[in-house]
């Protein structure tokens, strides 16, 4: 392209906004209202995921394995299993820690567990009201998972152990936290097209507007050679310009309005801040500004290529 096509396009470009005002700043409040959902929407999703992962982490799967100790009602299925030595409990423990699924493994051991549970609970003379450890065989590794949708896989894993005698876990906590991250995706996914189609449609009209109203001027440029990319280039970068305006604006008020919000939970809501873990400003723009750019820009280039191609015969 040459400089002189370059500048004329810019130059056109920007004119078209201001040939067209009122629909412009029609096109450019609505992707702004649309892009203020968005990032109003994502603030919230955001915030709801991470309190959701934070619940998740609270989420354990719980192994415990066969030993001498627990021959009692403890280990009804004894006899199927083995009664694997410290070495072996080791290396089950480095093979959990291996596992996709996983994101921390914490041996309990029953000899500690009962030194710190026994003073606790019974004070200084525990041992004396109790020679003999109660918790003997329950020694058993904590496991916490990254996604709790992946319970169902890592049980049926470790059951597989003929040295894990019991494998506790929650089936209805971990489903519920799936199907609601589940039902977040989709709904996100609904509201997120429906948005980025209005706005579309509304671009499409405004650059519309421009081609009819430029239409002889246009007719005039495409007799004497003007090529396709010489017409078409100023209505496609006003389309742009409108998206990119269209996106900065809600940036800047979801931006101090996000800001206002967190600091007056934070400063008049200590402890439910703490409980429920909100995400600082700079990690929920960290996402959302070149996101909201680049679908600004995005919604600006699409529909205004189509309009051009559907309007210009060139």
């Amino acid at each position: 392209m040459k400089i002189s096509t370059l500048f004329y396009t810019i130059r056109q470009g920007v004119a078209n906004i201001f040939r067209n005002k009122w629909y412009s700043l029609a096109s450019i409040a609505t992707i702004s209202a649309c892009l203020f959902l968005f990032g109003l929407f994502y603030a919230i999703v955001a915030n709801f995921q991470n309190i959701i992962m934070n619940a998740e982490k609270v989420v354990s799967v719980t192994v415990f394995f066969h030993t001498e100790a627990g021959l009692g009602d403890r280990c009804e299925s004894h006899v199927e299993g083995q009664i694997p030595t410290a070495t072996r409990i080791e290396e089950i423990g480095q093979q959990i820690a291996n596992r996709v699924e996983v994101s921390e493994v914490i041996f309990h051991s029953a000899e500690k567990d009962w030194e710190t549970f026994g003073p606790e609970n019974y004070g200084e003379d525990y041992d004396l009201m109790f020679p003999e450890n109660p918790l003997e065989g329950m020694d058993n590794f904590e496991i916490h998972l990254e996604d709790v949708s992946m319970q169902s896989a890592l049980v049926g894993w470790l059951e597989s152990f003929p040295e894990v005698r019991k494998v506790n876990y929650d089936d209805t906590t971990a489903n519920t936290l799936s199907g609601v991250n589940l039902l977040i995706a989709y709904v996100s996914l609904g509201i997120i097209v429906i948005l980025l189609a209005v706005s579309v449609f509304l671009i499409s009209n405004t650059v519309a507007i421009g081609i009819s109203v430029r239409s002889e001027e246009i007719n005039i440029m495409k007799y004497i050679g003007a090529t396709d990319f010489f017409v078409r280039a100023p209505f496609v970068l006003e389309g742009m310009l409108i998206g990119l305006i269209g996106a900065a604006v809600p940036l800047g008020i979801i931006y101090s309005v996000y800001n206002y919000v967190l600091n007056y939970v934070t400063d008049n809501f200590a402890g439910l801040s703490s409980f429920l873990n909100f995400l600082s400003v700079e990690q929920i723009f960290r996402f959302l500004t070149p996101v909201s750019l680049l679908v600004g820009v995005g919604i600006g280039f699409l529909g205004s290529i189509s309009t051009v191609r559907k309007h210009l015969q060139v």
